[in-house]
């Protein structure tokens, strides 16, 4: 009888330490549960500020200032963005891009159609060559293709590889160096081949340390009315905002 006593004082004492270490293990899951929930309440706080002053900050191409002159002619229309890229992200160069169509840039019966021109606002003084412009500018216009076949029902057997072909020229006046070329596309309003003539103008703006890209670009021949003005644009062109001197 003796013995079954002894063995049930050290069972009842087992089941007490059991139950003391159960209690703590309990205590110390609770409290790492406790410091779990802090810390992801503190993440989705740093997420819900920064998504915050993200859309604060958010670039807004119509609201944005341009440090430099570039002219809006009557009835043309402007976009901006910014570099790298959304849509071709292998360009690396950081940025904005400022666009100006003509009227007749999107209408088919139009002699400006396709016509526009594309300025580059990069920071510091990367290498361009005629190498170079070729190859962003096939970056460039191959994912602009992509991201509109889409929204232009563009089927897969009509798309064709972007070919780009550029040289360098004599410097217009003003220009660090001036190229000509042509880009060989698909015309994703239409969906069929075009090709664009191209004039690439490269400029620097040492004050602000900045280096600007100016692309002129038509089907029309370079001796036809819509180079005209394209090249005012660039003519106008002035690395300081006007208004700025009055």
């Amino acid at each position: 009888m003796q013995f079954y006593i002894e063995n049930e004082l050290i069972l009842e004492q087992e089941i007490a330490q059991s139950n003391e270490l159960a209690q703590f293990s309990c205590r110390r899951l609770n409290l790492k549960k406790m410091k779990n929930l802090i810390t992801l309440m503190l993440c989705l706080l740093s997420l819900t500020i920064y998504g915050q002053d993200t859309a604060k900050t958010a670039f807004d191409g119509h609201k944005w200032e341009a440090p430099y002159n570039l002219p809006i002619p009557q009835d043309w229309t402007i976009e901006r963005f910014l570099i790298p890229i959304s849509f071709a992200p292998q360009i690396p160069y950081k940025g904005v891009e400022d666009i100006r169509f003509t009227p007749g840039w999107g209408n088919v019966k139009s002699d400006e159609y396709w016509t526009y021109a594309f300025l580059w606002y990069l920071d510091g003084s990367p290498k361009v060559d005629a190498k170079i412009i070729a190859g962003n500018l096939k970056d460039y216009y191959t994912g602009l293709i992509e991201i509109n076949r889409e929204s232009h029902k563009v089927p897969v057997e009509k798309l064709i590889q972007v070919m780009t072909n550029f040289k360098e020229t004599q410097a217009d006046k003003g220009d660090l160096k001036t190229f000509t070329g042509t880009i060989e596309m698909l015309d994703y309003m239409q969906q069929k081949p075009i090709t664009l003539h191209c004039i690439a103008h490269l400029k620097s703006c040492p004050e602000e340390n900045k280096t600007i890209l100016f692309y002129e670009l038509s089907p029309k021949p370079l001796k036809h009315k819509n180079w005209q003005s394209l090249n005012q644009l660039w003519l106008d062109f002035k690395c300081y905002r006007i208004d700025a001197l009055k």
